[in-house]
């Protein structure tokens, strides 16, 4: 099965730790830690070391845009929102979402199966 010595379920959470990240700007913009804490407290990334490099990426691929603001408790924070573009690519994931997540719980549920 996976011969690289990680499970498959932390290969599913890193893959899908990019479209939460979507999914939480969705609703407002948030800074870097106020994600970490979202994502680590449902057990999807370990701490900032994932988050960080997981946004830069999202900003040179255009579905975030971020701004800095001054903080009332310490140095300026990056904040970052989605862009019409991260807007698009989260809608599209949501369906897609919906319908393999659909399809996976029918073939463990045994469900259409041939007669």
């Amino acid at each position: 099965m996976v011969t690289d010595g990680r499970s498959p379920l932390a290969q599913m959470r890193k893959g899908l730790a990019e479209y939460c990240v979507l999914a939480l700007l969705g609703g407002r913009e948030r800074y870097g830690v106020e994600l970490v804490e979202v994502l680590s407290r449902h057990g999807l990334i370990a701490g900032e070391g994932t988050i960080y490099p997981l946004l830069s990426r999202l900003r040179r691929q255009g579905l975030v845009v971020t701004t800095w603001r001054e903080s009332e408790v310490g140095p300026p924070r990056r904040y970052y929102a989605l862009s019409a573009d991260g807007v698009v690519a989260t809608e599209r994931f949501a369906r897609d979402w919906a319908a393999l997540s659909e399809s996976v719980r029918k073939i463990i549920a045994g469900e259409g199966e041939p007669g």
